[in-house]
């Protein structure tokens, strides 16, 4: 008995050092594969399960879950499933340096020999989820952008046409304040929205794109020149033009105010373009001008990737819908059942249905584009900057003294 006895704890303690995979699961006695995927976007479930549902007829016996995290959880949440090893078969990948520490982690999986991904997009897509190596950790799925909305019924009553450069954009809010409106819905309460959407998206047109981008990050340029602080400048200089009160304005406010006509303009990402589908007004798009005399870029940034766990108990089903992705098929189904706002990244022409999401398009058009500025090497600068852009705007900081701040970060 005792001899009995002790086989079935060494037993125990040896399962218990078995390795415990990801969730996927096959049913007993089918064929069926059920996979699952993680994402931040808690917003998009029924476009993703309609997405999915289309991938299910190209693979009847694949079933993928999608189980989105609430945003702000996702990268923590992410790493303690990983961690544990209960985290999901597929997932969204950061771009850039988050993305880069899961795959040196051994997390994500190497994506380089995935059919079609270098071949498909382009090296400027495909940068975020490269390593320097020349390594892969993921299969880009979507891009942001940002611009200016506008009220165009507004600015049919007003007389007022689109600016064509950041003076005209400030004589427009000037303007408008003076006939009694509010020029900008923008506010600062939940704060990132006020750096990402506004200040990344303006700040090209200060500093220059990619390859001016580069040289802040190898320090060749410095984080308070001239350029850098006339970009913060610029936000002291809108300021005037949010709402009363814009420090307590959050994104949701924001929102409202355009979308009730309290707010004529409204400085945001791409991805809110479905929130107006049935705004009472017409709106429109355009891009953040340049100051007079430098030309007007766009923050086109790469921010969905999708990639596949290194633990997954089924490696060739993951791969499969990885591969699909990489072809025109897979990207157009994506590209028909992404939110409005979210853009293909694939090579091939894809025609987007909605009207606006290609207004959003035709921005890019004979201009440069580029991520926004922290994300490819910086992002231990992006609460600081966000700060030195808050306090700007409420008249806590002089531009240079924001510019100041940050550059005395940079290591």
């Amino acid at each position: 008995m005792k001899k009995y006895l002790t086989c079935l704890i060494v037993l125990i303690l040896l399962c218990g050092l078995l390795p415990v995979f990801a969730q996927g699961s096959k049913d007993a006695g089918t064929d069926k594969v059920v996979l699952t995927m993680g994402s931040w976007r808690t917003d998009d479930v029924e476009q993703m399960n309609n997405l999915l549902a289309q991938y299910k007829k190209v693979a009847p016996n694949v079933e993928i879950q999608f189980k989105p995290t609430n945003p702000p959880d996702y990268n923590a949440t992410l790493r303690l499933q990983l961690d544990s090893k209960t985290g999901p078969d597929l997932m969204y990948a950061r771009s850039y340096t988050a993305g880069q520490e899961l795959f040196n982690a051994g997390y994500f999986y190497d994506c380089s020999a995935i059919p079609g991904l270098m071949q498909n997009f382009t090296s400027a897509n495909l940068a975020p989820w490269q390593m320097p190596d020349g390594k892969m950790f993921a299969v880009p799925f979507a891009a942001v952008s940002h611009a200016v909305y506008y009220n165009k019924d507004v600015f049919k009553k007003e007389g007022l046409s689109v600016p064509q450069t950041w003076e005209e954009f400030l004589q427009v809010c000037s303007t408008l304040k003076k006939k009694g409106y509010t020029p900008l819905a923008n506010g600062v309460a939940d704060e990132w929205d006020i750096l990402e959407c506004f200040f990344f998206g303006l700040l090209p047109n200060y500093i220059g794109g990619s390859d001016a981008r580069v040289q802040y990050e190898n320090g060749s340029k410095k984080l308070n020149d001239v350029q850098f602080i006339a970009a913060y400048q610029a936000m002291a200089d809108v300021a005037p033009y949010c709402p009363n009160g814009f420090g307590s304005v959050t994104y949701n406010d924001s929102q409202v105010l355009f979308n009730t006509q309290k707010a004529v303009m409204f400085v945001d990402g791409s991805w809110t373009a479905g929130v107006y589908a049935d705004a009472s007004f017409d709106w429109g798009l355009f891009a953040i001008p340049a100051p007079a005399g430098r030309a007007t870029l766009i923050c086109f940034h790469p921010d969905m990737a999708i990639t596949m766990n290194t633990a997954t108990a089924h490696q060739e089903e993951a791969k499969a819908f990885l591969a699909w992705l990489c072809t025109k098929e897979g990207a157009t189904t994506a590209s028909q059942n992404l939110p409005v706002g979210y853009f293909p990244m694939i090579n091939f022409e894809i025609t987007l249905e909605d009207a606006h999401a290609n207004e959003f398009l035709a921005l890019n058009a004979g201009k440069d584009t580029d991520a926004r500025f922290v994300w490819p090497a910086l992002m231990e600068l992006y609460a600081p900057m966000n700060q030195a852009v808050i306090k700007v705007m409420k008249g806590e900081m002089s531009a240079k003294q924001a510019a100041d701040s940050v550059a005395a970060l940079m290591k």
